[in-house]
Parts: structure tokens; C-alpha cells; sequence
């Protein structure tokens, strides 16, 4: 990383992404927690992800554990239906317009963004889930048994992981 100054006031040092690395350190340790998912797997990266992007990008980061205020707020920030997607976009382009250009933790949060956007993976497709038994189905009938699967955004597959993490924290 370069110095956050070309004038000297910086000191030389280079900037270290603080507020990027605690929002993931918390993201991991509710992850690893709820014990949802194996850490070398990329549904847990897109959950960890999901929820560092969620913690950071939220104001009201603390520097000890999270509190039930806390939690409660990230909680309904991923909540299925909320409109994390449009929330993110914003919030990422806000903190880009009043810092005056992206800092190093800003830049990992966009590369994390874009990785969520850009990566797909492979899960099951809730909405093929027929109705329950005895109700007529409203299209062609499936294979028994077959389930089906679709390529989604990893931010699809990771927001519900975290959610549920919460959940369990």
C-alpha cells in the first residue's frame, strides 16, 4: 500500500485497512461460530464477505464485542427481502464521495463487492421447490427426487449464510 500522503504528514508509514480488517475479522469469528460451513470453502468466503461488507459499510462499528444492538441491526441489514444489494451499491458510493477518493479499506471492500457480483456458484433453486403435497402443480411435473440447481451471484448464496450465522451467534 502506498502512504496515505505525497506532502510528509503521514509519516512515510503506509496505510494499514483497519476498519476493512475488523469488519472481517467479525464476519469470520460469526461464521466460524454458527459453524455452518467449512472456512476453505467459497460459500463461506461469499458469507464472510457478505457480512464484512455488511459490518463496514454499517455506521456503527465498536471496537469490543458485538452487542445485542448490534446484532440486532445486522440481523435486519440481511435479512431475506431487505435490499442489501441496492444498500451496498450506495453506501460504497457515499463513502467514496466523502472521503474524497477510496482508501485502502474502501478498496478491499470493492474488490470483495466485485467478487461477490462477478463469482457464481452453484446451489439449489428454492423456487423450483414444488408445492406441497396433495396442491396441483402449476407447471410441467419434475422429476422425483431430481433437485434442481442454478448458478446465482455468490452474494445470493453468502447473505442468507451469514444471516443464518447471525442467527446462531
Amino acid at each position: 500500500m502506498r502512504p496515505e500522503r505525497q506532502d510528509g504528514s503521514s509519516g512515510g508509514g503506509l496505510l494499514i485497512p483497519m476498519a476493512w480488517m475488523y469488519a472481517e475479522y467479525i464476519a469470520d469469528e460469526l461464521l466460524r461460530t454458527g459453524e455452518l460451513m467449512e472456512p476453505a470453502t467459497l460459500e463461506y468466503r461469499a458469507g464472510r464477505d457478505a457480512l464484512a461488507l455488511t459490518v463496514f459499510l454499517s455506521d456503527s462499528a465498536v471496537a469490543e464485542a458485538l452487542p445485542a444492538t448490534r446484532v440486532d441491526e445486522l440481523r435486519l441489514l440481511t435479512a431475506y427481502g431487505a435490499p442489501w444489494r441496492g444498500w451496498v451499491c450506495e453506501r460504497l458510493d457515499a463513502l467514496e464521495a466523502a472521503r474524497g477518493g477510496p482508501g485502502p479499506d474502501l478498496a478491499l471492500a470493492r474488490a470483495a463487492w466485485r467478487w461477490l457480483e462477478d463469482t457464481e456458484l452453484l446451489a439449489a433453486d428454492l423456487d423450483a421447490i414444488g408445492p406441497p403435497p396433495g396442491e396441483p402443480a402449476d407447471g410441467p411435473p419434475e422429476a422425483e427426487g431430481a433437485a434442481a440447481q442454478v448458478w446465482t451471484p455468490a452474494w445470493q448464496l453468502g447473505l442468507p449464510l451469514g444471516h443464518l450465522s447471525i442467527h446462531l451467534y
